[in-house]
């Protein structure tokens, strides 16, 4: 559901300038601090966790390190001058508004004395630029710190970094320049460096992280007897508990609607209420769904205008007025809102400190590039907006006529709900339930909307609901449907296609078109670049092969 503002990389290979003569600095700056920081001037130094810089001393700094896959490796740079009057060396005629728009730091990452990556930051990551010499900056973290540097290590790790520190003793440098980018890109020369041994052991692994967890009595399904790679499940479950795959909490497979699969990592159980962030999204689909087949909404291309007085909000434009149910469904319509543009009016994370999201959507602009229904884009604040709808449509409120219509008749009775500032359940997301109640939610879809012999879902919907509406930009063969996602996994050159659930962390319900496959796989890794890929990999290396015999 709610995302951290996304730290984005600009290029990752640029040249190297020669040195600038003398410049006289654009700023003041904090100058340099003390005389640990006058000692140490260029230097990235290495240190274990959050020491303050008033506590810092000498004795901290380390020369080695164990690098576990918890752990909390930090560094400070001490630098001669702030970023913004190194980038102004770079560019002297701009301002330090200018340049802290265009450039930051670049970090490059070496092992062993061999280069490995390089990152130009984001303009919109780090401290004071103006002023700051000195800073510290968590590599990894055991404590849940969202820093833009922890997801730079991150894809350090996933673009070779992890590759080059395999088992033994390993040196790492890492090296730091300013960047800016203007219609060129110029990159200066080093103002910090360090390096640091680290020590990587292989973890113990004890033989139940490895073997196929049984499946207990009492799970309300019943157990299939098919058949599957049991080795391919075992080195799955291996590369879980070797922390390659990355902060896994549990898989439950369902084949010809049966219970195949149920498995647990990471101090997770079948009762643990597991939060799939947008995942939620999904569920405001079936009621919608739900809502229709009961005729407390017409259908899906009513207009907001049946539903608001839009003439009471800001921006009122004929736009505005034909923006469909549809249209907020599929992700396609012409409010000016994405959540993959942080610049965006409509990005959610600008939703969520207002006292009234309702109004903060239906106050945002259209955008006059798009057309609604044509052009898809990542949009939070719409989907919230569908359960405003639904709760001001349905018999007392949305969250009583969902565990009547739906959770009741599931057999779901455990679960939490977030809520919008009106106390009404959030449909953005943050819906928790536990790995086998969701896979409930998948299987209902796999039936054709129906559950125990009962038609809980118009098959009629399902069917609107998993066609395919818009590519999604910038994938290959990928779709949108209702509130699910659509792709194709390509298995010994055989095509499985699936729509699917989504959201933060790497937590998904897949539902297979054309075999009768319910995949659940849920995740904590949010926010992190490596979240959605790895799930990806699981899925085609070893939950398919495995189960698809």
């Amino acid at each position: 559901m709610k995302k951290l503002i996304q730290i984005l990389t600009l290029a990752s290979i640029g040249y190297y300038t020669p040195a600038y003569g003398q410049v006289n600095d654009l700023v003041q700056t904090d100058g340099i601090t003390s005389p640990l920081h006058q000692a140490n001037v260029g230097r990235i130094t290495f240190m274990n966790g959050n020491i303050p810089l008033a506590q810092y001393k000498e004795s901290d700094f380390l020369t080695s390190f164990e690098l576990k896959p918890v752990s909390d490796l930090n560094i400070r740079p001490f630098m001669a001058n702030s970023i913004t009057n190194y980038l102004h060396a770079l560019a002297p005629d701009l301002t330090a508004t200018e340049l802290t728009k265009k450039g930051n730091y670049q970090f490059a990452f070496y092992v062993d004395g061999k280069f490995i990556y390089k990152e130009n930051v984001h303009p919109g990551a780090g401290l004071n630029k103006n002023t700051t010499t000195t800073f510290r900056v968590p590599f990894t973290n055991s404590t849940g710190e969202d820093w833009w540097a922890i997801y730079l290590w991150n894809r350090f790790m996933l673009n070779g970094g992890e590759t080059a520190l395999n088992e033994g003793t390993h040196m790492l440098k890492v090296e730091m320049r300013p960047y800016l980018q203007l219609q060129d890109l110029r990159i200066g020369d080093i103002i910090a460096q360090g390096e640091i041994k680290l020590i990587i052991k292989k973890p113990e692994i004890k033989p139940e992280q490895i073997n196929v967890q049984p499946i207990l009595s009492g799970s309300g399904w019943e157990v299939s007897k098919a058949t599957f790679d049991i080795n391919k499940i075992e080195e799955l479950n291996k590369l879980i508990a070797l922390n390659k795959f990355k902060e896994i909490t549990s898989i439950v497979v369902i084949k010809d609607g049966k219970l195949l699969l149920e498995e647990y990592f990471n101090n997770t159980n079948r009762n643990t209420l597991l939060d799939t962030r947008s995942v939620g999204k999904s569920f405001t689909s079936a009621m919608m769904g739900i809502a229709i087949k009961e005729g407390y909404i017409k259908n899906e291309n009513q207009t907001l205008e049946e539903f608001y007085d839009l003439q009471q909000f800001a921006h009122d434009s004929p736009a505005k007025h034909t923006i469909k149910i549809k249209d907020l469904m599929t992700m396609s319509s012409a409010f000016n809102g994405s959540d993959d543009d942080s610049d965006s009016p409509g990005n959610e994370e600008n939703m969520y400190p207002t006292s009234n999201w309702v109004k903060f959507t239906l106050d945002l602009p259209v955008d006059s590039t798009k057309t609604n229904g044509r052009k898809w884009n990542y949009f939070t604040a719409g989907v919230m907006l569908l359960g405003d709808v639904l709760n001001k449509s349905v018999p007392e409120s949305l969250e009583k006529y969902a565990t009547k219509k739906l959770f009741t008749p599931l057999g779901i009775t455990k679960y939490e709900w977030q809520y919008t500032p009106q106390k009404v359940v959030s449909t953005a997301g943050g819906l928790r339930m536990s790995a086998l109640d969701f896979a409930k939610f998948g299987q209902l879809y796999q039936n054709k909307g129906i559950w125990q012999n009962q038609q809980i879902l118009p098959a009629s919907w399902v069917q609107k609901t998993f066609t395919k509406y818009l590519p999604i930009p910038g994938r290959n063969n990928e779709f949108y449907g209702y509130l699910f996602w659509n792709k194709t996994f390509i298995v010994d050159n055989k095509a499985y296609e699936t729509f699917y659930c989504a959201g933060n962390g790497g937590n998904k319900i897949y539902i297979f078109k054309d075999i009768p496959l319910t995949v659940v796989v849920t995740a904590k890794a949010y926010n992190r670049p490596y979240a959605h890929p790895q799930v990806d990999k699981i899925m085609q290396e070893y939950i398919l092969p495995a189960v698809i015999k």
